[in-house]
């Protein structure tokens, strides 16, 4: 049996308290503890993408990060980006687009697609295009994906 220890985080805006087991990845608090089940689980190693949220405000892959190192910390998931009455204008480009097939990496591309569109004004194609490397999709092609993200940046433009 792991030790255990007390954590505290903001989850989606929301303050947490729990206990953890030491050796609890961030995903597994996630699905199995929380029952956030948005943010998939597929390779569990960091190569794909699946399992992507936010950070204080940086995209990570929950399968690798403990769920201790949140202490302190704001973690925002696919369920955090969307309001009550809407889906995040990502996630709604996303659709539009069609960029969703599937549906199993969408998540974690849809959290790095945020970030990137967050953090570089006027974003590219191209830019986007590297900063969507790491997560994986095997239906899409990735040029649905482009397209929503291109729509969002120039949505704010």
């Amino acid at each position: 049996m792991s030790p255990k220890t007390e954590i505290r985080f903001k989850l989606n805006g929301r303050e947490l308290q729990l206990e953890v087991p030491v050796t609890m990845k961030t995903l597994d608090l996630l699905r199995e503890r929380l029952g956030l089940t948005g943010t998939k689980y597929a390779c569990g190693e960091g190569e794909c993408g699946a399992c992507t949220v936010q950070v204080d405000g940086k995209t990570v892959n929950s399968c690798l990060m403990y769920a201790v190192d949140l202490d302190g910390r704001e973690l925002l998931t696919i369920e955090g980006l969307r309001t009550p009455q809407a889906l995040h204008p990502v996630q709604q480009a996303f659709v539009d687009h069609g960029a969703v097939q599937c549906g199993f990496c969408m998540p974690g591309m849809i959290m790095q697609a945020n970030y990137l569109i967050e953090n570089q004004p006027g974003l590219t194609r191209e830019q986007a295009k590297r900063g969507l490397e790491g997560n994986l999709c095997r239906c899409t092609g990735y040029t649905k994906v482009l397209d929503a993200v291109e729509a969002v940046v120039q949505s704010k433009a």
